[in-house]
Order: structure tokens, then C-alpha cells, then sequence
């Protein structure tokens, strides 16, 4: 019987976990982690664009199980666990000794907080595994300025005669020089109850010092224990980040010269734009500039939108912004604009004279973008993986990123406690709760829809409400 990797695989559910590949003789071929498994198991359909050594694995799988394991950090504990005791043989990274970065507490006296890559069984206490080096720094920053915990040697702790720099930033409460003991394991019991996910009872009563100080009118103080809040619900319920894609080492004076004899144009400066809003509301837009050189920051440019009767409409909104760049300035040779003919048509009537390139998503982004042209000649034969291509992909995105961080940035300016006013089933009692579990409004519009759903009775509707809210744009 010929078997379908489609059939075995076309129950897999829209939700994290890890999946397990095994071949006719039942032996474990792999295993790997998804934040979505349906969608993680579908790229394995096309076996030309895995890597070589999946590609042969991918031949011998006669059966694919799956568990779901909410949320996405727990299965990545899972993933690691199976891979370390039932040691797949595909599984090259981490059975070759190479591991996830890792997060300990050293059981010293005043214990150590140290970032280490090994087996488990080396260290005591320990915490992740952290996908990247740049997401456990990001915690270890948090745990040092919510509990001070040191990060010193052993050895330079007991040669120092005064604290060091990261005690007057607030980082380090220096034990080297002030050895409270029974201060120090206070704040080592609150850092492991954040590493574990266990902070609801710690944020319950830094909000009661919050309260407390801003009663008393000690505003500063308060200030204080909201930011701890903040970085502490940030790192407890976002679980762990994937880094942001990589963007490709490029030769951009040899990129753009190729552009430039693509188009038969002389390109200085190129301007790249882009639109966000949310339903229509805070409607902004964005320009990013590259040359020769790269990206020229220089260039930059965002965009509120003046007239209002243009929100929501995208090729509206993109006329005003094009027709506003050209008249103030810099001077471009070349704009770029991310969407399809009609953008590419309101663009060059906007544009004053100025060769219009569009690049369109395609069904598959980041798959089959495709082209058109200055003189309206829409081009998909460009190479995918050549570096014209990459360029052209990586300036629509950083075009992209732009435009939503400042979307975003304006949201959260605008954003008081009033905003959750805004949202249908969202009394007093409900800001309330919000309010003092996440500890601020940008806690709340950063926090995922898992994290909303721990809210102490919110419930799941109100939960998604909220999440749909603050995550749901229209691009």
C-alpha cells in the first residue's frame, strides 16, 4: 500500500506541541517542536525545499504522531526531552552536543544568575531552554531589575571593595558589599517564581505597593513597582520569542546597479512606502530609503494621515503620503510601493514624474512576489533566490516594520486605561482586573491571548475580544 505523507498528517491540529516521525519498523526518525503543527507538518510536503538529510528522512516516515503541548515554550521543553532520552537519529542539532542557551541559579550563599549551554545534569536550578541568546538576556535583564540577582564570578564578588556599575543602574543589589542574606533570598525566591511562570502571586503584591506608595502621593515609587510589573509580565507571559528573521548580508551597491539597469533609471535614492490602520483608525504611513549604500535612516519618513476621509481606504490613504513625500523631500529616483496594479496606478499618478516599482505579495508572501514595473509591465521572473530578489523582498519588509512599529508607537501614546472603554463587554470590574494583573495598558496590548485568559475573571470571550483588539490589523 502506498502510503501519503498528506494522509498522515491531515488530522494534525492548528495548535503547539511537538510531532514525532517514525519509519515502517516503528523506530523514531524525529522530532520536532510547531507553534502551529498543522501548518509546521504541511511544509514537509514539498521534499525539495527541505534540507538534504530531511529529505532522505522524509522518504522513510510510514507514521506521524503529534502531542499538543500548550503553550509554545512548553513544547519546546518537550521537543528537548524527547530528543535527549529516545535520541532520534535526525535529530543532528541537539544529539551532536549542541543545545538551546540555558538559564541557572548557583546554590552559593548568595546564588549566581549565569546563562550556560550543556547537559542539564551539570547544573542545579535550572530554567529555559531559551531559543536564542538575545531572548534569555532579555530575561536576564528583567530578573535583574525586578530582583537584583547577581551575575559576577565567585572570585571577582569576593575581590570587590565597592559595588559595581550594575548596582547604581539598579540591577544588582551588591552583595559583594552589603550581605544581607535574608534580603538576597527574598529576592532569589521572587526570580524563581518568575522563571517558572509563578508570578501572579509576586505581581499581587507589588500592585499593593503600588497602590500603597501612590496614596501616599510617592508617585516615583510608584512609577517604580509599575515598570517591575511590566517587565515582569512581559517575560512571564510571552513565554519565548522567536528572534526576528535574519536579513541577508547584501551587496546593495551592486544590487541597486542592477536595478537601475533593470529599469533604465539612475537611482540616488529610492523610497520604499507602506500604510497600517486598525479598522481605519490611527490610519499612518511610512517611507524607508536605501541607496547604493544600504538603507539611509536619513530618509525616513512617517506619515499621519491628514484628511480623514481617506481612512481605511489604503490607495487613498497611499496618494496623500506619496503626494507628500515628493513635495517635501528628499529627492527620489525610484518608489516602491507594497501592493498590487491599483496601488501601483495611484502611486504614479501621485508621484509627480517619479518611475514607480510595485511589489506584490502573491498568494504565498515571501514565496511568489512578483513585479511591475515603471512603464506598468507586471514581471515574475526575477529568480527567487537570487540577490536582486532578496533585496527587493528585504526592502518591502523593512518598509513593512517600519510602518507597523510607528502604527503601533501611536497606539500606545494614545492608549489610557479609557481605551478598554472601547471594547464591547469591558466594564470597571474588568479594566480593574487587567489593570493590576498586567500593570499597565501596554502590558495588556502586548500580552498573548493565553496570558488574557489567566486574568482572574475575565473569561475566554473577553479574552479573545481584548487580543483581536490590540493584535488585529489591516495592512
Amino acid at each position: 500500500m502506498n502510503i501519503q505523507f498528506s494522509d498522515l498528517i491531515e488530522n494534525a491540529p492548528h495548535a503547539p506541541g511537538v510531532y514525532l516521525m517514525y519509519d515502517s519498523d516503528d523506530n523514531l526518525l524525529y522530532v520536532g517542536k510547531a507553534k502551529n503543527l498543522n501548518n509546521r507538518l504541511r511544509q514537509y510536503l514539498d521534499i525539495s525545499k527541505l534540507e538534504l538529510h530531511k529529505q532522505v528522512m522524509r522518504t522513510l516516515v510510514t507514521r506521524v504522531s503529534w502531542e499538543t503541548v500548550p503553550p509554545e515554550s512548553d513544547a519546546l521543553l518537550r521537543e528537548q526531552e524527547l530528543i535527549k532520552t529516545q535520541k532520534p537519529k535526525y535529530n543532528i542539532m541537539l544529539t551532536d552536543g549542541k543545545m538551546y542557551p540555558m538559564l541557572a541559579l548557583t546554590r552559593d550563599d548568595f546564588p549566581r544568575l549565569l546563562k550556560f549551554r550543556g547537559k542539564i545534569s551539570q547544573r542545579t536550578d535550572v530554567y529555559g531552554p531559551y531559543p536564542s541568546v538575545s531572548a534569555l538576556n532579555e530575561t536576564i535583564k528583567t530578573i535583574q531589575k525586578v530582583c537584583q540577582i547577581r551575575t559576577c564570578t565567585n572570585t571577582q564578588m569576593r575581590n570587590r571593595t565597592r559595588p559595581c556599575l550594575l548596582h547604581q543602574i539598579g540591577r544588582c543589589c551588591a552583595p559583594c558589599c552589603n550581605p544581607d542574606k535574608q534580603k538576597y533570598a527574598e529576592n532569589v525566591r521572587i526570580a524563581r517564581k518568575i522563571l517558572t511562570g509563578d508570578s501572579q502571586p509576586i505581581i499581587s503584591d507589588l500592585t499593593e505597593q503600588m497602590k500603597k506608595f501612590s496614596a501616599n502621593l510617592d508617585y516615583e515609587s510608584a512609577a517604580i513597582i509599575r515598570d517591575k510589573i511590566s517587565a515582569i509580565t512581559h517575560t512571564s507571559n510571552r513565554g519565548i520569542r522567536r528572534k526576528s528573521p535574519h536579513t541577508p548580508n547584501l551587496d546593495w551597491d551592486k544590487n541597486v546597479s542592477e536595478l537601475e539597469k533593470w529599469l533604465n533609471i539612475k537611482i540616488n535614492l529610492a523610497g520604499v512606502f507602506d500604510n497600517s490602520h486598525l479598522f481605519g483608525k490611527q490610519p499612518v504611513g511610512a517611507m524607508i530609503t536605501f541607496g547604493h549604500n544600504g538603507f539611509e535612516k536619513s530618509g525616513y519618513r512617517h506619515f499621519k494621515l491628514h484628511d480623514k476621509s481617506r481612512a481605511g481606504n489604503d490607495i487613498a490613504m497611499m496618494s496623500e503620503f506619496i503626494r507628500r513625500a515628493v513635495s517635501r523631500g528628499p529627492k527620489l529616483d525610484l518608489i516602491i510601493v507594497d501592493g498590487g496594479i491599483a496601488q501601483w496606478n495611484i502611486a504614479t499618478r501621485a508621484s509627480g514624474g517619479i518611475p514607480v516599482f510595485g511589489v506584490t505579495k502573491g498568494t504565498v508572501r515571501n514565496g511568489d512576489e512578483h513585479f511591475i514595473l515603471p512603464d506598468g509591465t507586471i514581471y515574475n521572473d526575477l529568480p527567487k533566490d537570487s540577490p536582486l530578489f532578496l533585496m527587493l523582498r528585504t526592502v518591502r519588509d523593512e518598509a513593512h516594520r517600519f510602518v507597523i512599529t510607528y502604527h503601533r508607537n501611536i497606539r500606545a501614546k494614545q492608549m489610557t486605561a479609557s481605551v478598554l472603554d472601547e471594547i464591547d463587554g469591558i466594564g470597571p470590574t474588568r479594566k480593574r482586573a487587567l489593570l493590576q494583573h498586567f500593570g499597565s495598558v501596554r502590558a495588556i496590548m502586548d500580552a498573548d491571548l493565553n496570558a488574557l485568559q489567566h486574568v482572574p475573571g475575565l473569561g475566554k470571550s473577553a479574552a479573545e475580544k481584548i487580543y483581536a483588539h490590540f493584535h488585529t490589523e489591516v495592512i
